[in-house]
């Protein structure tokens, strides 16, 4: 957790007011969190920190992109990331992160570490169905889509024309469906 070390801001020493932070994020990072769904990573978070009497504000922006397999194809491609995050930190008895949206920290406390955010906003942008661009528009040649199209049931068989090995018990709750 040696490399963490860079995400890891001491707020004590800064004046009031707005501050800029910036990382560019690479696979190297996510080895950190034992993360590896990404092939490579070329991310720039711009964090802007405002520190104010009571509390910090912390703004999370990212965007660039990370090499990704197509969950349909398995094909890499890019996938353009693009996202906001806001924590609000304040200042009270003991740590508490119940609220993804504010953090609580002990009045004592004269840094933080925001590895963990940086992390969870990146993964988090990223979408649940990872689709290669060549497969929307079609462009995408390979032996996978090839065998999935040589697979998939052809659309002119309906159930009425594969009916001859299935349960007639069954034909007759379909019958209660088209009574009226």
């Amino acid at each position: 957790m040696k490399a963490m070390k860079a995400y890891t801001i001491q707020f004590v020493g800064l004046k009031v007011g707005e501050h800029h932070f910036d990382y560019q994020i690479d696979n190297t990072f996510f080895l950190e969190f034992d993360f590896d769904e990404f092939n490579e990573a070329d991310l720039k978070v711009d964090l802007l920190f405002e520190k104010k009497t009571t509390l910090l504000e912390l703004n999370f922006s990212v965007k660039g992109t990370v090499n990704v397999n197509c969950d349909v194809s398995n094909e890499p491609f890019n996938q353009s990331i693009k996202d906001t995050f806001k924590l609000v930190v304040k200042f009270g008895e003991e740590y508490n992160n119940d609220n993804e949206e504010i953090l609580i920290i002990p009045h004592g406390e004269y840094q933080i570490n925001v590895a963990q955010y940086i992390y969870e906003l990146i993964v988090l942008a990223v979408p649940a169905k990872k689709v290669h661009p060549g497969i929307e528009d079609g462009t995408l040649k390979s032996d996978i889509l090839n065998k999935l199209e040589e697979l998939s049931p052809e659309e002119g068989k309906t159930e009425e024309n594969n009916t001859e090995g299935t349960d007639p018990r069954w034909d007759t709750l379909k019958k209660l469906l088209t009574d009226k």
